[in-house]
């Protein structure tokens, strides 16, 4: 019995570390700040910090911590123009999400 299980779970792969990483991607996008952050920046195209937090009635840092989040998680991008830094929406990478959550709930 212990070769059995010994076997089957050679051959089980699971890359928790990957696994963790996507997780945070997919916990990134699933708030509802964020959500509205995202949907705010798309209606005018980029945004900096300063017209995000005044729009949302947020505290600055607030909103600079969950742009951070936005940021690493690849769905919004960054353009410095001088002392302003831009946030975008990268749409190729929401693409790319929705694309992989709707072969995963096939």
């Amino acid at each position: 019995m212990n070769e059995l299980l010994e076997t089957t779970a050679t051959e089980l792969k699971i890359d928790v570390i990957q696994l963790k990483k996507a997780a945070l991607i997919l916990r990134a996008i699933n708030h509802k700040l964020r959500q509205q952050i995202m949907k705010l920046i798309h209606q005018h195209e980029k945004m900096t910090v300063t017209e995000i937090y005044v729009k949302l009635r947020l505290e600055q840092s607030v909103a600079s911590q969950h742009l951070a989040i936005l940021r690493k998680a690849g769905f919004v991008n960054t353009l410095r123009d001088g002392k302003f830094i831009f946030y975008s929406v990268n749409y190729a990478r929401l693409d790319q999400v929705h694309s992989i959550v709707h072969d995963l709930l096939k």
